[in-house]
């Protein structure tokens, strides 16, 4: 995969939760990164067809075999490319992650593509990722863009709480 290319974001790490869950903006469309790169909207539409979220490598800093997580959701929103992936903690690697990660030591996040469709921009010296191929999202230390951040975190209380209240529900109606 050496034609693999990587572009990175910010992440706001105050929300990864205990059991190493996150949420974040892997891809912002409409900002041009540090390597004159702006992702379209739509870019990624075919490739999460083709390609589920659970076959979408979690690695850390793009080493392919460091995996050290999961992606549990990928999905184009006006915004980017939003992500939610949970670190499999009983990896020696992603535990370390997560503990860089709660520190604020580790804030980055990296996609690895295939550009499939792009033009290039003369006016504004950008080129424009009109489609591309996503095989990796990675927890890097330096993002090339700065423009995501993580938003949220699944609280396994609240999902706990959230699954008791249906379960009382359909007793009742039962």
């Amino acid at each position: 995969m050496s034609n693999i290319i990587h572009a990175a974001m910010e992440l706001d790490l105050k929300s990864v939760n205990e059991e190493g869950e996150f949420e974040g903006l892997a891809a912002a469309f409409g900002n041009i990164d540090q390597g004159r790169d702006v992702l379209i909207k739509g870019a990624f539409a075919n490739s999460l067809k083709a390609r589920p979220a659970g076959k979408v490598k979690m690695l850390f800093q793009h080493r392919q075999d460091e995996p050290i997580g999961i992606w549990t959701s990928l999905a184009e929103t006006s915004k980017g490319l939003v992500a939610k992936g949970k670190l499999i903690l009983a990896s020696a690697r992603a535990k370390e992650v997560h503990a860089l990660m709660k520190a604020g030591a580790m804030d980055g996040l990296s996609i690895g593509y295939r550009t499939l469709r792009d033009e290039y921009d003369r006016v504004k010296n950008v080129r424009k990722l009109l489609e591309v191929d996503l095989r990796e999202v990675s927890i890097v230390t330096f993002p090339m863009n700065e423009s995501a951040a993580v938003t949220a975190v699944k609280n396994a209380d609240a999902a706990r709480l959230v699954a008791a209240i249906r379960n009382a529900t359909a007793a009742l109606r039962a």
